[in-house]
């Protein structure tokens, strides 16, 4: 049998032996180079981005949120304000099976499923080791309940929060405005910085226009935290700062007398210092209890104010498109002046009915029989509409919305609140812009007796009725009288925006025949003049809700309330040194005389009687 046999060679073995060991050395130099360098890197060049990163491990940064500023009226009354309460708050972190504690606390207080909904969207968006609300307002019974029970539910506990609160309810609620919790949309545009530990936010109102001023500064704690992240010190305090306090230029008591005077009525009331261009009262009614929006107003709650067909929720001053029918007629009779087309003696024979040259058609007036002949004067103290009829023919439609465009007819008057619309001043160019259509003289002429495409805000008939007071000066209406915080103080001016070029004495007789609409024999607010020993300055009005056919008759007791024509009232006092101007609309009120006209002689009373008290 053959044998093979292995011929073993020393000296290769000891080459690939020594090959190995120098190759393992020089390996092991390489690692030890790279570990010498990473300590190197650890210890110097990065030692202050791992300090930090091993000091954000054991600190939290924990936010303090700002006290939110107050709001007050022009005499130091709080309109909206902070107040102590109890909140039930759970801490995420600290909660073994939050499941779990959430229904147990929802069987315990009886917690609706919407306000666990809201808890669960609310601390996604916190920390886990920051305190979140579950429920606000806690009632003295809800507190002692949950005291009983207390040790069984580590992670939650009921601390003393502030709370803003809206003392005057409705009668604020369109001015003033509420919080509510900030919704998944803000917090995407909301900088996060400003907002840290704040579920909170203006939603409307001056709450929302000044949010900047009213939110404050947050602050923060440091908190040292152990190996299972649970806090066991605070290691610095940068204290939050609360944010400024507002006074608005409103006074509580001119605006629940305007309120309560609207009682029978839908409707909105403006009364603005004709000087200053300082808002004196801004109802809208009937208005709603803002205080159930800060916590969360519940969804059944929220429902019946959307559905109610009263629409609580609409602010009628700032939004409310109405026409504003024979109250401009004063404007018309002051652009007819001022273009040459007609004079102030000029006379017209008024039979109860207007016709266009050629034209069968009848325009009517509200008086029936109609009023003979009336000049300018008689024609806005008795509301002729066929005098306005002819003289707004004679202007023409794009004369008049040139002349009213200057008035702040169909534009924002610029107050400081959001939401504010334009209304609609019609043109030519508006007609074939956004209908498609030509003008017709008919349209010429009913949009002089404020009917038609013509729609207005009542804020926009106070401002203008400002205006002409003011003698075509005109001044940005203002809700904001001061801002006032630890280290400043700013107090807001009424200033000029512009001033519109008018011939003293057009405008001294457009005001000589509004003082009569009040003042005179047959003016339609006679019966206001009774009651006051000062002159007002005014013009009634009465927009229709529906068109009345040609061979119809309006008969206001035969038809459903809410078809009934709206009543406007517009008027300034004292006619020689006017200080306050005012606009009112009833919701079908029917008649301006009687029922807006007295709820703007009780605005003005007050005002006037306030001024003549603090007089010296």
């Amino acid at each position: 049998m053959d044998r093979k046999f292995a011929i073993k060679d020393p000296l290769a073995e000891s080459r690939l032996f020594l090959s190995r060991i120098v190759t393992a050395f020089i390996l092991i130099i390489v690692l030890m180079i790279g570990l010498v360098v990473r300590l190197v890197y650890l210890q110097v060049v990065g030692h202050e981005h791992y300090a930090m990163l091993s000091k954000d491990n054991r600190i939290k940064i924990a936010p303090l949120p700002p006290t939110r500023g107050v709001i007050y009226d022009r005499k130091g009354r709080m309109l909206a304000e902070n107040v102590p309460t109890y909140s039930l708050e759970l801490i995420p972190e600290q909660i073994g099976n939050l499941d779990d504690t959430l229904k147990r606390l929802q069987q315990l207080l009886n917690i609706p499923d919407e306000k666990i909904e809201a808890f669960q969207k609310l601390r996604k968006r916190n920390k886990s080791f920051t305190s979140t609300a579950l429920l606000q307002n806690l009632t003295d019974e809800d507190v002692a309940k949950f005291a009983v029970v207390r040790p069984y539910f580590p992670g939650v506990d009921v601390y003393a929060r502030l709370v803003r609160h809206y003392p005057y309810g409705d009668l604020t609620s369109h001015v003033v405005g509420y919080v509510g919790r900030i919704n998944e949309q803000e917090l995407k545009t909301l900088p996060s910085v400003m907002y840290r530990g704040t579920d909170h936010i203006g939603k409307t109102g001056i709450e929302k226009t000044y949010e900047e001023h009213l939110l404050g500064t947050a602050g923060y704690e440091e908190i040292e935290t152990n190996a299972q992240a649970r806090a066991v010190n605070t290691v610095a305090t940068v204290e939050p700062i609360a944010g400024s306090n507002i006074y608005l230029t409103l006074d509580i008591d001119i605006q629940k007398i305007a309120y309560d005077a609207l009682v029978e009525f839908n409707g909105a009331a403006v009364a603005i210092e004709v000087k200053t261009g300082a808002v004196l009262a801004f109802v809208s009614r009937p208005g709603f209890d803002p205080n159930p929006f800060v916590s969360g107003i519940s969804g059944k709650d929220y429902k019946a104010l959307q559905e109610s067909p009263d629409q609580p929720l609409y602010n009628r001053a700032l939004r409310g498109l109405y026409p504003p029918g024979s109250t401009v007629k004063p404007f018309l009779g002051l652009a007819g002046l001022e273009y040459g087309v007609i004079d102030f003696g000029h006379r017209l024979f008024c039979p109860g009915y207007y016709k266009l040259p050629n034209v069968d058609h009848k325009y009517r007036d509200w008086k029936k029989w109609g009023h003979g002949m009336v000049d300018m004067n008689e024609a806005i103290t008795q509301s002729c509409d066929v005098y306005f009829y002819d003289l707004a023919l004679a202007l023409g439609i794009d004369k008049m919305h040139e002349f009213m465009d200057k008035f702040g007819f169909g534009r924002k008057t610029g107050i400081d609140l959001v939401g504010e619309i334009d209304g609609l001043m019609p043109s030519k160019a508006w007609k074939r812009h956004y209908r498609n259509q030509a003008w017709f003289p008919g349209e010429t002429l009913i949009t002089g007796i404020g009917q038609g495409y013509t729609q207005v805000t009542p804020l926009q008939l106070a401002h203008a009725t400002a205006t002409l007071a003011n003698g075509g000066k005109v001044i940005t209406p203002h809700l904001v009288h001061s801002i006032i915080s630890a280290d400043y103080a700013d107090r807001i001016e009424g200033k000029a925006d512009r001033i519109i070029p008018l011939k003293p004495q057009n405008v001294e007789n457009v005001i000589r025949a509004m003082t009569n609409v009040v003042h005179g024999a047959r003016g339609t607010a006679g019966r206001l003049a009774k009651a006051i020993n000062y002159q007002i300055a005014g013009k009634t009005g009465t927009a229709q809700v529906f068109t009345v056919k040609q061979e119809e008759k309006y008969n206001e007791d035969a038809i459903d309330f809410k078809m009934r024509d709206h009543a406007l009232f517009i008027a300034f006092a004292p006619v020689h040194d006017p200080q306050i101007a005012v606009a009112v609309i009833a919701e079908h009120g029917g008649h301006g005389g009687s029922v807006a006209a007295p709820i703007a002689g009780e605005i003005i009373d007050a005002y006037l009687n306030q001024k003549k008290d603090s007089s010296p």
